[in-house]
């Protein structure tokens, strides 16, 4: 627990209020896809809530940005491991090496992405492969090598962070979408063939955040100078009802509670952090 966390906390207890303890102190989380956006905020949340984090992507100096970026925010140490999520001996050796120094890990969050969309005839095999290996074999990749340590302790959480687009796709939406529907399908059956072990699998599905791509779509927009502008038009076009574009922070919050033992009887879900964009549940 932060310090200054510790204080509020302290405070509303001598008030005879409680706050909600998520559990996460001393767990061990590994990221992937951390070194920005929602990835690097969901590493800087788990860490503040005093879990040992591991940061992963394919670059080691945007790692290395990500890291001194949390140390700075946060006060906390964050390790990192270059892996690009299809590459299984890089993955083995980031998940090798976070168990030899931390003895164990309880967290993954699959949060690596990159997408090619188009319409169904256009789009060719190449590209359906694309994003196949990354959705799919990537998240196969880091979630069958943690599944061991977390048999062996009978508990974890799997989390894959997805597009709502996989409960609902949209034309011209290949091979993203279906790409991001079999993920879903993925989370659904370590549910029910871990749950036994005390694994908790889920996922998150996202409508527009303030990534890095929607800032480049703000900044390449002359019609709305003003971020408040660019959010309010994204969300009419997209039919949000909360009329604005999410921020990585919401979503960041919300995976850290699925993570957590406050989230201990939660699994094979698909929460949507779109300000109620999706027409599905």
């Amino acid at each position: 627990m932060s310090g200054a966390l510790f204080q509020i906390n302290k405070i509303l207890k001598d008030e005879g209020a409680i706050l909600m303890d998520l559990g996460l102190k001393g767990k061990v989380a590994v990221i992937t896809g951390a070194s920005r956006g929602i990835g690097f905020e969901t590493a800087k949340t788990l860490a503040e809530e005093g879990a040992k984090v591991v940061i992963t992507a394919r670059h080691e100096d945007r790692l290395i940005e990500a890291q001194t970026a949390i140390k700075e925010a946060t006060g906390v140490e964050v390790d990192y491991a270059v892996a690009d999520v299809t590459d299984l001996p890089a993955v083995q050796k980031a998940i090798a090496d976070t168990a030899t120094k931390y003895g164990t890990i309880d967290i993954l969050v699959n949060n690596a992405g990159g997408h090619r969309a188009g319409s169904f005839e256009e789009v060719d095999n190449d590209a359906w492969r694309f994003d196949l290996e990354i959705k799919i074999i990537g998240v196969a990749n880091f979630t069958r090598e943690v599944l061991p340590y977390m048999r062996k302790q009978a508990s974890g959480s799997i989390i894959s962070v997805v597009s709502n687009s996989g409960k609902t796709p949209g034309p011209k939406s290949v091979p993203t979408s279906p790409a991001r529907s079999a993920g879903l399908a993925v989370i659904k059956e370590l549910s029910k063939e871990y749950g036994e072990y005390n694994i908790r699998a889920n996922a998150v599905c996202i409508g527009y955040i303030r990534s890095e791509q929607v800032e480049k779509m703000w900044q390449n927009d002359p019609e709305h100078p003003t971020w408040e502008e660019f959010s309010k038009q994204k969300a009419k076009d997209t039919h949000t009802p909360m009329g604005r574009v999410g921020e990585t922070t919401e979503a960041a919050k919300v995976i850290s509670f699925l993570a957590s033992d406050a989230a201990s009887y939660v699994s094979g879900s698909a929460v949507n952090i779109d300000g109620g964009a999706s027409d599905a549940m």
